[in-house]
């Protein structure tokens, strides 16, 4: 039974041990199992096949071309636009950074510049009620010696009458000074 079986299965390794050993025949089965069948359409003529399958690849390989490189145009151009929107912000972030830096030292110049206004606000406040309380000490001097010159022009121009003989004892008083 063995010797009806073709040299070629016996020599295939996967068929070193047979599973039917009933069913072994002279009959040769190597071209239902082989690699090389095809699943698909019955085939043409070879001269159609060439130009059809050709062109179909052609045309498809071209399709499949196109897409991929717009595809990977879309992709740089994806790529580029997420470095330009990643330079926007970090320039974004940097100018912010620099506007807060310049609002700080203006801040702090504002700062040091209503510190010496009001420093010096104090001072001339002070000074004016300085000013204010020594003039009217001032002046209340001024009013007393006006009062005394007053007083003495009078006691002058009572003393020429001749009636007036009689010293007065306003005139030995020298009158108080109000400092």
């Amino acid at each position: 039974m063995l010797s009806t079986v073709p040299a070629i299965i016996s020599s295939n390794p996967m068929i070193q041990s047979d599973p039917f050993p009933s069913l072994q025949s002279a009959w040769d089965c190597s071209q239902l199992f082989s690699n090389t069948q095809s699943v698909g359409p019955a085939p043409i003529e070879p001269n159609q096949t060439q130009a059809h399958s050709n062109s179909g690849l052609d045309e498809s390989n071209q399709t499949l071309s196109i897409i991929d490189e717009r595809k990977r145009r879309r992709m740089i151009s994806n790529r580029e636009s997420a470095r330009r929107s990643r330079m926007r912000k970090r320039n974004h972030l940097e100018n912010l950074r620099n506007q807060a830096n310049r609002l700080r030292i203006e801040n702090r110049e504002l700062t040091n510049r209503l510190r010496f206004l009001l420093y010096h606000c104090h001072r001339v406040r002070t000074d004016n009620d300085r000013l204010r309380s020594e003039s009217t000490v001032l002046r209340q001097k001024l009013s007393d010696m006006h009062q005394i010159l007053l007083f003495k022009q009078l006691q002058q121009f009572s003393s020429a009458w001749p009636c007036n003989n009689v010293t007065v004892m306003s005139e030995q008083i020298p009158p108080p000074l109000i400092i």
